[in-house]
């Protein structure tokens, strides 16, 4: 049982070097044109998304949820946030294939940050007075769709030159409607919390 517990921390935690070192690799294979690097980090992007995939399937199927769990499984999904998307932004603007793109892309990452940054506000007054902080399922299926979605658009970043104009041209709207549907989850995502939490903000501010 111990054993297995550990072995699910560590898989969790396995998402913070994984895109970390994915993080450097697409940086270093951009700055290098190595497309063997930037596949290389792209596999790593991957194995990172499957952490998230596993690492709670696993520790309810052995019976070894933790508290521990509950709460590095969400720090890791933001840690993969803050790495991610800021890089796919990066190598938006630096390849200059779409301005609309890069625009689209910042937004989106800003929104992003900045809705995990309130949840995690709302969270932590609705804790202080004695709130459910689980994950609601919203949230849970923005998670599991960030993780393909970034995948998406790296692949994109890293393969759209190999492509003929045109079906470049569809890949991009493909990545637009990624986005999109990533933005419209994360709105909602965001009312939902706001609504749920908002008696405790309330006890909070005393009204």
């Amino acid at each position: 049982m111990i054993a297995k517990r550990i072995f699910v921390n560590a898989l969790t935690f396995a998402r913070l070097p994984l895109i970390f070192a994915w993080m450097v690799l697409a940086v270093v294979a951009e700055v290098n044109g190595s497309l063997p690097l930037a596949v290389t980090g792209g596999v790593l992007m991957g194995l990172s998304g499957i952490t998230d995939l596993f690492d709670g399937y696993l520790a309810r199927k052995w019976g070894v949820v933790s508290e521990l769990g509950k709460m590095a499984d969400p720090l890791m999904d933001k840690v993969f946030y803050l790495c991610a998307f800021p890089t796919l932004v990066w190598l938006v603007a630096r390849q200059a294939e779409s301005p609309l793109h890069a625009i689209v892309m910042l937004a989106f990452t800003v929104l992003y940050l900045l809705r995990d940054t309130w949840v995690t506000f709302l969270r932590t007054v609705g804790a202080v007075h004695g709130a459910d902080v689980g994950a609601m399922w919203l949230g849970k299926v923005r998670t599991a769709l960030s993780f393909p979605g970034a995948g998406f658009v790296y692949a994109y970043l890293v393969l759209h030159s190999l492509c003929s104009p045109g079906w470049s041209r569809i890949w991009l709207f493909g990545c637009y409607v990624a986005e999109a549907v990533l933005i419209v989850l994360t709105l909602w995502s965001l009312v939902s919390y706001t609504r749920a939490y908002s008696p405790y903000l309330k006890k909070a501010l005393d009204i």
